[in-house]
C-alpha cells in the first residue's frame, strides 16, 4: 500500500490586485463614459467584492447617485465618527432614503474611545489620533471583506491629485486593493451640471460657506474674499 501523502493546506497571501490590473483596467475604459465604466465594473465583477466609501459631503450625492443607477446592493461605508454635524447625518439619512443605498455606519470601537478619548476632546489636542480611532480603524476592519473601494476624489481638487486615474492600487496596506475614482475628470462645472440635471439635494452647510464639510471641530467657514 502507497505512503499517504498529506496536502497541506495553504494561505493565499498574494495581493488581490497589481499595479499592472490597474493599468489594465485604465487601458481598457479610457474614453469610457464614467456611468458605463460603472455598469461595466460592477455587473461585471471586474473589481470583485466593492465597497463605496462616502462622507456625505459637498458633493457626495453625485458619486451615490451614479453607483446607485448601476447597483443599489453596493454597500455605502459611512464613518459615523461620533463628531459630525447634526445636518450631516440628516443629509445621510435623507439621501439613503431617496437613493434606497444599502447604507453601512461605521463606528468607533467603545473600548479605544474609553482607553484614548474618554472625554471626547482629542480633536482638540491630537486631531491625528482622533481621525485613527474614529476613521482609520473603523474603516480598516471593515475593509477585510472588500477587493476595491469607490471614491469620490477628483482630479481638479488639488495640485497632487492632479492627472488622478480612475483605477489605482490602494498603498494603505500591503492587501492590493483596487480603489476606483469614477470622479477622475470631472470639474466643478460638470459635478454642478449633474446636481441640476438629476434634482439632487445639496447639504445644507455648502449654502452657509462650508464648500467642504468633515467633523465639525475641524472643519471652518470660508471667509468671504
Amino acid at each position: 500500500m502507497g505512503k499517504e501523502v498529506r496536502i497541506r493546506d495553504r494561505i493565499d497571501l498574494s495581493p488581490r490586485f497589481v499595479e499592472s490590473d490597474a493599468i489594465r483596467l485604465n487601458n481598457m475604459f479610457r474614453g469610457r463614459d464614467t456611468s458605463e465604466m460603472l455598469e461595466s465594473v460592477l455587473r461585471d465583477g471586474l473589481a470583485g467584492d466593492v465597497g463605496l466609501v462616502s462622507s456625505f459631503g459637498a458633493e457626495s450625492a453625485v458619486l451615490l447617485h451614479l453607483v446607485a443607477s448601476v447597483d443599489k446592493s453596493v454597500p455605502v461605508l459611512f464613518l459615523d465618527t461620533g463628531k459630525h454635524f447634526d445636518e450631516t447625518l440628516a443629509y445621510r439619512d435623507r439621501l439613503a432614503e431617496r437613493l434606497n443605498l444599502n447604507l453601512v455606519n461605521l463606528m468607533p470601537d467603545p473600548a479605544d474611545l474609553a482607553a484614548r478619548d474618554e472625554n471626547g476632546l482629542r480633536w482638540s489636542f491630537d486631531p491625528d489620533g482622533c481621525c485613527d480611532l474614529r476613521k482609520v480603524r473603523p474603516l480598516a476592519r471593515a475593509m477585510t471583506r472588500f477587493d476595491a473601494t469607490i471614491t469620490g476624489r477628483k482630479g481638479f481638487q488639488s495640485a497632487t491629485r492632479r492627472g488622478l486615474p480612475r483605477f489605482e492600487i490602494d498603498k494603505s496596506d500591503a492587501e492590493g486593493r483596487l480603489k476606483i475614482n469614477p470622479l477622475a475628470d470631472w470639474d466643478a462645472d460638470r459635478i454642478a451640471a449633474y446636481f441640476e440635471e438629476h434634482d439632487l439635494p445639496r447639504h445644507t452647510l455648502v449654502a452657509q460657506g462650508y464648500p467642504s464639510i468633515g467633523c465639525a471641530p475641524c472643519t471652518n467657514k470660508v471667509k468671504p474674499g
